[in-house]
């Protein structure tokens, strides 16, 4: 059973996941100071020193402060400016994804346009051998195509 876990573990899609998510949460955290030390000091600057952070309504009538870390230690309270943080950072990180996923959608229709590569040397020599052998016992093999294999792509 550890020998199977260890093939199931070490199998490309496993690490490849693996690090898909290392890499996401390493990109959410740059989103994260995106949104929060570039983005909202712009948006507040913009409107006139709007600061979403603290935007909240108290659910309680024990919750009197002026700010969200005061008001949340007196009592319930709805942080909607939280809210619209999240939102924006979702916003960002759909955006940038979109951008991410065009590019590659674009380099792989570049990709697929472009003509099949000439056989080398020793493909062609291959091929040539092929044929002859194909002829010489017509009725052993079937027909052969003359086309070369395509290359794996990625």
């Amino acid at each position: 059973m550890l020998k199977e876990f260890k093939e199931f573990a070490v199998r490309g899609n496993v690490v490849d996941l693996a690090i898909g998510v290392i890499i996401g949460a390493a990109f959410g955290n740059i989103v994260t100071s995106l949104v929060g030390d570039v983005f909202m000091p712009v948006i507040g600057a913009v409107t006139g020193g709007l600061d979403f952070s603290n935007y909240f309504i108290p659910l309680s009538k024990s919750v009197t402060a002026a700010n969200l870390a005061d008001a949340k230690k007196q009592g319930a309270v709805l942080a909607y400016g939280s809210f619209i943080t999240i939102a924006i950072n979702f916003i960002i990180v759909a955006g940038v994804l979109f951008l991410v996923v065009r590019g590659i959608n674009a380099l792989r229709r570049a990709e697929a346009g472009k003509p099949p590569a000439a056989p080398t040397k020793t493909e062609a020599l291959l091929m040539e051998i092929r044929d002859i052998l194909a002829s010489e016992r017509p009725a052993a093999r079937p027909p052969v195509s003359p086309t070369p294999p395509t290359p794996p792509t990625m």
